[in-house]
């Protein structure tokens, strides 16, 4: 893996330092948080958590969390109150919530949700015999964890809930990630959300971090004037690459501290 010169990061935080407003969009988990074996333990690391308080405290700087979680998971690993600046998009931007608004969603039907319980327990019962898959409720269907299972349990798990959405909801988008799959009845993605919450706060520029698959969605929808920072290894429509969580941390701290020097 070869990450992006300190040159390049600095050019990168200039770009948007400058901006009128800037909204910076932040995946969770691998981006802020290491990535768990119980998903529901994830937490930021202390740098992490310092440096999005110091982005949240610059001046016209809006900080999100954009996740595939939903927005109640996303709230109890992040640690958030009713009474954070910090906006949220969970379930890939189906779910917001933002300060003095609190939770909005773009919604669902009986008919989504009884199809949604139904193929969840199918997708449990036909994965019950296979050690380490778990299967993660999710407000707009669920998702098929493998962290913990042997390449061919996982492997097994993923044919098996494939063919039961395939014959039972063909239109679900299908979303893989590490060691997970997910499906869901709606179709919005971390683009769709980047894009709500520009528009949202009137953002002149964004920076989006993220480390996984899903999020190439959004790091592919960047402008020239927006910054798309990969965390970690894999092919990337990002701006700049730093090698791990510190090293993010690292570069918002410095995007901080330039937005306070320019903007303040």
């Amino acid at each position: 893996m070869t990450v992006s010169t300190d040159d390049d990061l600095r050019a990168a935080v200039a770009r948007v330092a400058a901006s009128d407003r800037l909204l910076v969009a932040l995946d969770f988990d691998g981006t802020l948080s290491p990535l768990e074996d119980e998903p529901m333990d994830a937490r930021m690391l202390p740098a992490a958590r310092a440096a999005v308080d110091a982005l949240v405290a610059a001046p016209e700087t809006v900080v999100a969390f954009v996740s595939g979680r939903s927005l109640v998971d996303l709230r109890v690993i992040a640690e958030h109150d009713d009474d954070s600046r910090v906006l949220l998009a969970g379930s890939h931007g189906a779910e917001h919530w933002s300060p003095g608004e609190g939770l909005t969603s773009h919604g669902e039907d009986a008919g989504d949700v009884a199809l949604r319980d139904a193929l969840r327990a199918h997708a449990e019962q036909a994965t019950a015999h296979l050690e380490g898959v778990w299967i993660e409720p999710k407000t707009f269907g669920f998702g098929v964890h493998t962290r913990r299972a042997s390449p061919e349990a996982a492997a097994e798990a993923n044919r098996l809930v494939d063919d039961i959405v395939e014959a039972e909801a063909p239109q679900w988008r299908r979303r893989t990630g590490y060691n997970i799959v997910e499906f869901a009845f709606r179709h919005e993605g971390k683009d769709s959300a980047v894009a709500e919450l520009r528009e949202r706060v009137g953002a002149t520029a964004v920076l989006f971090a993220g480390d996984d698959v899903t999020d190439e969605d959004a790091l592919a929808s960047l402008g020239d004037s927006d910054v798309g920072v990969r965390v970690g290894e894999g092919e990337t429509a990002a701006t700049v690459r730093v090698a791990d969580i510190a090293a993010l941390a690292d570069l918002l701290d410095r995007l901080a501290a330039e937005r306070t020097r320019r903007v303040g």
